[in-house]
């Protein structure tokens, strides 16, 4: 027997159960993005007109990724209907570009990801943060055509001719410092922010104004009242060097400062000098004062997010959610508690979670809270976690496993149909309540989808096309379910897949 045969018996076109990860799971983005949440969603995802930071810790399975997905979906159309209070996404799920950069800055031992994570810190967050929601901005700026669908987080040709001078210096600062794409090098793509800004930066060309107007002057002088044999007078050389030494110092100054910004942004790769040539077509007294992350501290981090949050101001994005996922894949990682420990822990800080106008949403692995159940007092003083609506587990009953299965089911019929269940494929001497108890010990819906997977195949296995049978029985639960326990068992102690 076919587990088709089955499923088409049942009305359902396809296999519900068939997928195990959210971001290649199309029955759950098509059908079950919208009305398929877990319980404590209300307090995950908050107001979206007012965000706040949630930090969730769930196992492998429980839905983490498929919030964050959810999550997304309902700010979009959140921005679609409200697009003059916006809601600025930044997803901080692919650590491992940055980690793989933050590497290169160390040799021998401390490169081994075991010590290389103990060096990570807050500005390190801050620093991969700002360049991800830089280098989006700045893509919908430059590139205003390709935007999203629905234009959800267009940036019109009135908002950025609504920019005053210094916000047009701040956000080409920024791009300056984090602006980092692949798309093209980054002294063109800034040029064509600048442009696009109509940004002028003659002035800053007065030193090599005057470098070429001494030079000149000086040989025509000499050609005029000597001969070209006075070129080999030192007098000569030296005034011509006074004519180019305000440039050449601003240059060497620029230098050393886009050293150290290369130097101390380690999650990226700054190229010195083009930032040289960036930062000198910014006027001398436009940049005296302002935050450069030149320092390892979080202080010019601060000042230089302030600064982001009143460019999207201007350009509709009232707020920021920063969406935090997949801590336990990078490679460096590799789904160790302790790494993911050294990884998360600079980030629980209250300062930067409570920042206004910037929420969290954290969706962490929970092997991590055998470690945070051993923390100092100074931990939670720093992190406060208290109010940043933790929750330590993302637990699923059985009620709200059964609930999904049916939601997925309803999904995968021809036309929809609301008044079939999961119940419908067991044999009439399995009630809901024993469904509801064999689920519970599933814990999680990926659990659950791999077990109901199982379960059709072992059933159908057990008949002939010829001779099928319509209702899976009590045996082929039990058994089923023995099995799958046995290997839950191995996955939890680390010795198997699940």
């Amino acid at each position: 027997m076919k587990v088709q045969q089955f499923l088409d018996h049942h009305g359902i076109k396809e296999n519900p159960f068939g997928q195990e990860d959210a971001q290649s799971d199309h029955v759950f983005k098509e059908f079950c993005l919208n009305g398929t949440h877990h319980p404590v969603w209300d307090k995950i995802f908050s107001n979206p007109a007012n965000p706040s930071t949630s930090v969730v810790f769930g196992e492998k399975g429980a839905g983490k990724t498929a919030i964050r997905m959810q999550m997304i979906e309902q700010l979009q159309k959140h921005n679609a209907q409200h697009p003059e209070n916006r809601v600025f996404v930044i997803e901080y799920d692919d650590f491992n570009p940055f980690l793989d950069c933050f590497r290169e800055r160390y040799s021998g031992r401390n490169r081994r990801p075991e010590r290389l994570l103990s060096h990570w810190r807050l500005w390190d967050h801050m620093d991969a943060i700002l360049s991800l929601g830089v280098t989006q901005l700045i893509g919908e700026m430059i590139e205003p055509d390709n935007t999203e669908e629905n234009n959800i987080r267009s940036v019109t040709k009135a908002q950025i001719n609504s920019l005053t001078h210094l916000e047009k210096r701040d956000l080409l600062l920024l791009a300056a410092f984090y602006d980092h794409s692949l798309d093209m090098p980054a002294v063109q793509r800034w040029n064509r922010l600048r442009k696009r800004l109509k940004f002028s930066y003659w002035k800053t060309e007065w030193e090599r104004g005057l470098g070429f107007l001494v030079t000149i002057v000086t040989v025509a002088l000499v050609f005029y009242l000597g001969n070209w044999k006075d070129f080999q007078k030192w007098w000569i050389w030296l005034i011509m060097f006074a004519g180019w030494t305000p440039w050449l110092w601003k240059q060497l100054t620029l230098m050393w400062k886009s050293w150290r910004v290369s130097r101390e942004v380690r999650v990226f790769d700054h190229l010195s000098n083009a930032l040289r040539k960036i930062l000198s077509r910014i006027e001398r007294r436009e940049l005296a004062g302002q935050p450069i992350p030149c320092r390892d501290r979080s202080d010019d981090r601060y000042e230089l997010l302030t600064k982001f949050q009143t460019i999207l101001k201007k350009m509709g994005f009232e707020n920021i959610v920063i969406l935090v996922d997949r801590v336990d894949e990078p490679h460096l990682v590799n789904g160790s508690a302790e790494r993911m420990r050294d990884l998360l822990w600079p980030m629980f800080d209250n300062k930067l979670l409570k920042h206004p106008g910037v929420a969290f949403k954290l969706l962490l692995p929970s092997d991590v809270v055998y470690y945070l159940q051993r923390e100092e007092k100074e931990f939670y003083e720093r992190s406060r976690l208290d109010k940043q609506n933790l929750i330590t587990s993302l637990d699923w009953t059985g009620e709200s496993l059964y609930d999904v299965a049916s939601d997925r089911i309803r999904a995968c019929t021809a036309d929809h149909k609301t008044d079939i269940s999961i119940r419908d494929m067991f044999d009439e001497s399995i009630s809901e309540q024993e469904l509801i108890a064999q689920f519970a010990q599933l814990r999680v819906p990926r659990h659950l989808f791999k077990f109901l997977y199982r379960l059709l195949v072992d059933h159908c296995n057990r008949y002939t096309v010829d001779n099928p049978s319509w209702k899976i029985n009590r045996e082929t639960l039990h058994k089923v379910m023995s099995l799958f326990q046995r290997d839950l068992e191995a996955f939890d102690r680390g010795m198997g897949t699940g």
